[in-house]
């Protein structure tokens, strides 16, 4: 967005994150906090393919006041399939589900925000609270299941939006899909931010005795007043290890993922983090570096200049330095680690931080060759 851009050149420039704050006040872009109150992103902004921008201003109508806060709406979405495909080199999974597009959680740094455009919505609000569900999902999954030549590898689900949302709760579409992977022997990998997931320790424990389940628990901060603005719908950090308890007391393969981190504001805890995980039950860790591809950056730069402006030219000269400068850079092999000393130094106390705690000593391997192959349906009978 022009107006962010505008105030991004101001911090740094001026070197004044309070007149960049003045500039995006002054614009008119965010919203008001009576409007999004219990929400990340302070903006609304139009998606990357639609010709027109929103911007809010007094008419004279004294109409802004009439504007009401943003409520979750929840609509059906009917697709024709429900397993996605990728060919990425930086994943160590080929497919996955998404049982919802859009989250809830409202995690202001989310890398998936920008796909809310497909749907001619903003990635900001719209994206926390227009959200779409798929209750076709294991009936999808059980067609695509029974294809003649389908080869069985770990489906992954979480990678996009989070399959345990709040609306998981009305909706029950994870518990369904888990229904099917379970009557199939098909391995799942999951990641989530929510305590939700223990509901459904009864099917995944019996899946990983047989080994097809593993969870991991996305831990970016244990600072509750930090994770509260950041990521304010999802389950509190203290609620997360205690699911990774509850799960590995289950028999049921848990690992952290302190992901995002944040440099200059949530890299100071990787190794409370991962200590914390650890003594939670937790044996496996891996991380990921905070990623701002096309909208995310500017929804993320706004909320930075609300909460944080004292240590805004930090955070994003640090984010540039790992990214060539940029604010993101997508190349295969840079988008998950980024690149350069700092980069470095995050992967390097890491690695020492897992090393010195036992973690990924040994990876839990997820069994394919238990896959049950569908029968063959509408048989014409022999003629007696």
């Amino acid at each position: 967005m022009e107006q962010i851009v505008r105030a991004d050149i101001a911090a740094f420039g001026a070197g004044r994150a309070e007149m960049a704050n003045a500039m995006v006040e002054q614009s008119g872009v965010r919203v008001r906090p009576d409007r999004n109150r219990g929400r990340a992103a302070g903006i609304n902004p139009s998606g990357r393919f639609e010709p027109v921008t929103r911007h809010v201003f007094d008419d004279g109508w004294n109409s802004i006041d009439e504007l009401p806060p943003f409520k979750t709406e929840v609509q059906v979405e009917k697709p024709r399939t429900i397993i996605t495909r990728n060919q990425s080199p930086d994943i160590s999974f080929d497919r996955s589900i998404n049982p919802y597009r859009g989250c809830e959680h409202g995690c202001v740094y989310c890398f998936a925000r920008p796909t809310h455009s497909f749907m001619g919505m903003s990635p900001g609000l719209d994206f926390e609270s227009k959200l779409f569900a798929k209750p076709d999902a294991a009936r999808l999954l059980d067609k695509e299941l029974s294809k003649e030549g389908y080869q069985a590898r770990t489906i992954a689900i979480g990678t996009n939006t989070d399959p345990y949302q709040p609306i998981e709760k009305q909706y029950r579409i994870m518990r369904e899909v888990l229904e099917v992977l379970e009557a199939r022997n098909h391995p799942v990998g999951i990641v989530t931010k929510s305590a939700l997931v223990m509901r459904d320790i009864d099917i995944l424990s019996r899946m990983a005795e047989k080994g097809l389940a593993k969870v991991a628990l996305s831990v970016t901060t244990l600072d509750r007043m930090l994770a509260r603005t950041m990521e304010p719908r999802a389950a509190t950090p203290t609620r997360r290890l205690e699911a990774i308890r509850q799960l590995t007391d289950a028999g049921i393969p848990a690992s952290v993922m302190v992901a995002p981190i944040i440099p200059g504001l949530t890299d100071p805890e990787i190794e409370r983090i991962l200590d914390s995980a650890r003594n939670a039950g937790a044996r496996e860790a891996g991380y990921v570096i905070l990623r701002l591809p096309l909208e995310v950056s500017p929804i993320f730069k706004d909320w930075l200049l609300r909460h944080y402006p004292d240590r805004y030219r930090h955070v994003m000269s640090l984010v540039r330095s790992m990214r060539d400068g940029k604010d993101y850079d997508s190349e295969w092999g840079k988008r998950m680690k980024g690149s350069g000393p700092y980069a470095w130094q995050i992967g390097r106390r890491f690695e020492i931080a897992a090393r010195r705690l036992g973690l990924n000593v040994e990876k839990t391997p997820l069994r394919t060759d238990l896959f049950v192959a569908a029968e063959k349906r509408h048989e014409q009978l022999m003629l007696l």
